[in-house]
């Protein structure tokens, strides 16, 4: 197995602020310096890198610049992590239109991943059709994702209407997109990562690690996380892809990558 590192630890989930009043913009957003990011995870140990879409569109017009960063570092584009709300009929095309833009750039510059998160909650709950609307703008995504050679998966998130296991359960049928487990993000919405891996393998074709304790995440290691347990079933699988380490934020973002590939050392 191959590891990556997301660069969001560097700077924090945010987003971009033009996205309040322009669909088209409405990137995730990490406010720390990429250039830090990918040399902090080169030292590290790390194989590639995974970074959010409006982190790599400020590279649209500096793609040379990004291309000799890579080379210099010998670090691999894994993927980039894109979304949308997908359930409100009226922005939908705008939204797509973004995740063709991120997509067409990403494969530009040899990314095989394109991770989606996003099925928005609204002001009064979940509709159930939500979930068909999600699955349909997934199967989408697929079409995009295929366009440019990029290999599209879904990512389960805190604040979607895919938080909890049975609401995954209930999307999984409605759409072919693979399944990228946040193995944080399962256990904080009530599920057991070791069990949604198992369920879906054979819709896995890459994954998201990140410890989790007590509402918190954490370097691997640190938390209740059972990676043992989870390489053993992707190795029974026969998955041979990218983990890339998740962390959103940690006040030390260096050593927070060193300890998880420290731990991943003895284990991978």
């Amino acid at each position: 197995m191959k590891l990556g590192y997301q660069t969001n630890t560097w700077g924090g989930v945010v987003g971009h602020p033009a996205g309040v009043t322009s669909v088209k913009d409405l990137y995730y957003l990490t406010p720390g310096s990429t250039e830090e990011a990918l040399r902090d995870i080169a030292a590290a140990g790390y194989e590639g890198f995974e970074l959010f879409d409006g982190n790599l569109m400020q590279y649209i017009d500096k793609k040379e610049e990004f291309k000799s960063l890579m080379n210099e570092l010998s670090l691999k584009f894994v993927g980039v992590y894109t979304g949308g709300n997908f359930i409100f009929p009226d922005i939908l095309e705008e939204e797509l239109a973004k995740i063709e833009s991120v997509a067409a750039f990403a494969s530009e510059l040899g990314a095989e991943h394109l991770v989606i998160g996003g099925g928005a909650i609204r002001s009064n709950g979940v509709k159930e059709s939500d979930y068909k609307a999600l699955g349909d703008a997934l199967n989408t995504v697929i079409e995009i994702a295929e366009k440019y050679n990029l290999v599209p998966s879904y990512h389960p998130h805190l604040g979607t209407c895919v938080q909890a296991p049975e609401q995954l359960d209930k999307l999984m049928p409605l759409t072919k997109i693979n399944l990228v487990p946040d193995t944080a993000h399962i256990e904080a919405g009530g599920g057991d990562p070791v069990e949604v891996i198992k369920k879906y393998a054979d819709r896995i074709k890459y994954v998201h690690f990140k410890d989790y304790k007590d509402g918190e995440f954490l370097p691997l290691g640190e938390g209740n996380q059972k990676f043992d347990e989870m390489l053993k079933v992707l190795n029974e699988a026969s998955y041979d892809g990218w983990i890339t380490v998740e962390l959103d934020s940690y006040a030390d973002p260096k050593k927070g990558a060193e300890i998880s590939r420290k731990f991943l050392a003895d284990l991978v």
